[in-house]
């Protein structure tokens, strides 16, 4: 027998019993979430069947006599469509360097927040406006902001730039729209992560001798990881299903089309309900393996300190 297999077997072994307690109390919290679940499985589970179901067909309401089942034909449609693969380029660039910001503010702002002596609830309360304001709202007001005819942003930097007429500015302005509004979710999130590191092992390990630096990278970040996962998950999601700030900033214009505006502008615009679904399905393909790679990642590093301690 190998060594990995005696090592599970003996956790097998190992591993504590429940109790008819332990047993009664798990059948009672199945019981209790039972409702809920049924709720959101008819809720949710039947719209996404519908979508899978829809994504088989050739179905446009601008010739809906024409419908037929084509089996995978939208999916290598749209998978061999060249604009797909922009508009996820598009995506990625926008949830990539936007989340990455959003994670050095936020931890910044949380660890404001955390320490902050005096006027704390202020403190907390005016860092958590913007992310109470509705997204589409935002976004108007960033877009009149950097208007070259209405907006002041030209006037406080003393320039006559048309913003939204060029792809680079087009991306640092929806990412700088979605790095204000989103980076208080980030920092709420990291803020309970704070929590979860003991003010004795930090106050222990400056008396060790160990530099700022070091406390932050061997034992503040370690501890908040769990923090940090579900921080990073829930904005990544968020991020990669991008759809008010750039409709509203530049309807996809500039090469900045995300996945969320293809989607729709099939499905709305163009009435294509077969090939609009196909692209609904992938995205939630890719919004699951993005989900399964935090996890999986995270997960693993989480359940190797776990074995550690």
């Amino acid at each position: 027998m190998t060594t990995a297999s005696t090592t599970g077997t003996a956790a097998i072994a190992t591993r504590p019993r429940l109790t008819e307690r332990a047993r009664s109390e798990r059948r009672l919290g199945w019981m209790l979430s039972a409702p809920a679940v049924i709720v959101m499985l008819v809720v949710t589970a039947y719209p996404i069947v519908y979508a899978i179901w829809l994504s088989l067909q050739r179905y446009d309401l601008r010739f809906p006599d024409d419908r037929k089942l084509v089996g995978l034909r939208n999916y290598g449609a749209v998978l061999g469509n060249e604009v797909f693969w922009q508009d996820l380029t598009s995506t990625l660039v926008i949830t990539v360097i936007s989340v990455v910001v959003e994670l050095v503010l936020g931890f910044a702002l949380a660890w404001i927040m955390y320490k902050a002596i005096f006027g704390r609830a202020i403190v907390r309360a005016s860092l958590l406006v913007p992310y109470g304001i509705i997204t589409v709202v935002a976004a108007f007001s960033w877009r009149f902001a950097f208007d070259p005819t209405t907006g002041f942003v030209n006037g406080l930097l003393n320039t006559d730039r048309s913003w939204f007429s060029a792809s680079w500015t087009s991306y640092l302005v929806i990412i700088a729209t979605e790095v204000w509004k989103t980076t208080p979710f980030m920092a709420l999130l990291l803020l309970a992560g704070f929590t979860l590191v003991p003010d004795d092992v930090v106050k222990a390990a400056r008396v060790d001798g160990a530099s700022a630096w070091q406390r932050l990278t061997k034992i503040i970040i370690p501890l908040m990881k769990p923090a940090i996962l579900v921080a990073l998950l829930f904005r990544t999601l968020d991020a990669f299903r991008i759809f008010d700030s750039v409709y509203v900033m530049t309807r996809g214009a500039q090469n900045t089309e995300t996945l969320s505006i293809l989607g729709y502008n099939t499905l709305i615009t163009r009435l294509n309900l077969g090939l609009g679904s196909a692209v609904s399905v992938i995205m939630f393909l890719l919004v699951i393996l993005i989900a399964a790679l935090f996890v999986k990642g995270f997960g693993a590093d989480l359940a190797q300190q776990r074995g550690e301690r």
